[in-house]
């Protein structure tokens, strides 16, 4: 065929085969993939098909919503669901193929069901669910042991969030006036960054776990349909195998995600994780004053179990002491007689010995001696006993026993001879 036709012919020819080839309307299931309402109000969304692997991409399309049909299944849908349509959303649609010379091929959606989604969600939770309790971690942080005084809390949150405002005003205006510490890792608490920004924060945390006694992720002033984000596989895991507790406050009434589920505590609001972090506080303040009060009753009973003993052991110490005093007094008496008369018998002995050397002295005593007849004989003081000591010339003085005589050595003849 050599006929020449324009690009518009051909799309045109593309379009009205598409059109008698597929002139029905048709169900189909389809995750979202990117989801957009400009100012007119139409809804502009690329639907995918995922390979089993839940990663690579099978089929992809782009679907339109027009503006008039779109606040109509909009409504149905959040009533429905309780959140809007969002990425990674499986949906099931009732759609006609349209073809356009300019944008190409799309889906013209009229219609979906929401009930499909609710099932999808579901199902999909319960998969996450299984999975954890499946590979053993499920009850993980819930087994862990929360320090008696968890003062000091890692907070995952936004820090513009109410709920975060909220939690800080009620922890830190306690009435008990506990002190807490409290730090913020910031996060995304919505949106499909929730997941990444998340998981960055615990593993943050979980190089400074020294620092910390538990974990609390809050989300306030958000939609229920916010909820969803939490019931993420990688989060889950995230918190099942976390050092510390991690207690949840992300703000759901109805029901609790996967993260609340394999959490070591799961509240209401972030107020609620705040009473949780007081209340715990308190309680440990009532233990230890009932174990003082406990301690002192059992002093206190013992005390008295035992004063009768004390005085009975008081009474037999008091006679038994009497008893060995009187015992040592005798002892000592004896002693101090056994003293005297000793020193007595040795003062006699030393007496007479003394007298005994005194009479010996008193026959030795020169003057005694002169009496019996003797003499002493000195020359320059010095007492001569050898005629050999005298020198011719020196002056003898020769006492007596009555008078003393003066003589000098004329001759030296007794020396010669």
């Amino acid at each position: 065929m050599n006929e020449k036709i324009s690009l518009s012919e051909l799309q045109q020819i593309i379009r009205d085969s598409l059109y008698l080839a597929l002139p029905d309307h048709y169900w189909i299931v389809a995750e979202i993939s990117e989801i957009k309402e400009n100012y007119a109000g139409h809804c502009y969304l690329e639907l995918v098909e995922k390979q089993s692997d839940e990663t690579s991409i099978r089929a992809r399309i782009k679907g339109v919503i027009w503006s008039n049909r779109y606040r109509f299944l909009k409504t149905l849908f959040i009533d429905t669901t309780g959140e809007p349509l969002r990425e990674g959303m499986k949906i099931l649609i009732r759609a006609r193929v349209e073809y356009h010379e300019v944008y190409g091929l799309s889906l013209l959606i009229h219609n979906l069901d929401p009930s499909f989604t609710v099932g999808e969600m579901a199902v999909k939770k319960k998969m996450v669910i299984r999975r954890l309790e499946e590979e053993g971690v499920f009850n993980m942080n819930r087994e862990l042991d929360l320090n008696l005084l968890p003062q000091r809390i890692a907070v995952i949150s936004s820090e513009n969030a109410a709920g975060y405002r909220d939690f800080i005003n009620h922890i830190k205006g306690n009435i008990y006036r506990y002190r807490f510490s409290t730090k913020l890792y910031e996060a995304v608490m919505q949106g499909s960054e929730t997941e990444k920004s998340i998981i960055s924060a615990l593993d943050r945390i979980a190089e400074n776990t020294n620092l910390f006694d538990a974990v609390a992720i809050i989300r306030g002033g958000g939609s229920q349909s916010d909820l969803s984000w939490f019931d993420n596989y990688n989060i889950a895991f995230h918190v099942t195998q976390f050092p510390l507790p991690v207690i949840t406050g992300i703000g759901h009434d109805k029901d609790m995600s996967v993260t609340d589920m394999v959490a070591f505590r799961a509240l209401k609001t972030p107020t609620a994780v705040a009473d949780f972090f007081i209340e715990s506080v308190a309680a440990a303040e009532e233990l230890l004053n009932r174990l003082t009060a406990s301690i002192s009753d059992i002093t206190r009973t013992a005390i008295d179990d035992n004063r009768s003993i004390l005085e009975s052991l008081g009474i037999k110490l008091s006679a038994s002491a009497g008893l060995i005093i009187a015992g040592k007094r005798y002892h000592i008496e004896r002693l101090e007689d056994d003293l005297a008369t000793l020193s007595a018998n040795t003062l006699d002995r030393v007496g007479l010995k003394l007298k005994e050397m005194n009479n010996r002295l008193s026959i030795l005593d020169p003057v005694n001696v002169l009496k019996r007849g003797y003499s002493i004989t000195t020359v320059k003081g010095r007492v001569l006993k050898k005629a050999a000591e005298a020198a011719v010339g020196d002056i003898m003085i020769t006492r007596l026993h009555e008078g003393t005589i003066e003589s000098r050595v004329l001759d030296d003849g007794n020396k010669k001879g």
